[in-house]
């Protein structure tokens, strides 16, 4: 299945909690169709001390969020839906239904 939503996106959040905000993707989890956007779903989790952290303590962390919830931002900010195009010369791109551009790299690189 194709993944309309990548790392590095900026998406806006349509429903939950942080409904309304934005963020960039730092983190897709495909077997549990969830992905992790900075700033958004934000929990506290208590860190026992160890080695590495001596101190422990609570830290401010994001938390995954179902990848339906999200729709990336087109350039011109506003969220929209995605299609994939196979162009002529064999390359594959994402396109932004709403405005028809393309939202980020070419996924497959046209044959030689």
């Amino acid at each position: 299945m194709p993944r309309h939503i990548r790392k590095g996106d900026t998406v806006f959040v349509r429903s939950g909690s942080d409904k309304g905000a934005t963020g960039k993707v730092m983190k897709v989890i495909v077997d549990d169709n969830r992905v992790v956007v900075e700033g958004v779903n934000v929990r506290k989790k208590h860190i026992k001390p160890s080695q590495t952290n001596p101190q422990g303590g609570i830290v401010e962390k994001e938390m995954p969020i179902h990848i339906s919830k999200v729709s990336p931002l087109a350039n011109d900010g506003k969220p929209t839906r995605v299609k994939f195009e196979t162009r002529a010369d064999g390359s594959k791109v994402r396109l932004a239904v709403r405005t028809g551009e393309q939202l980020g790299p070419e996924l497959k690189k046209a044959k030689k």
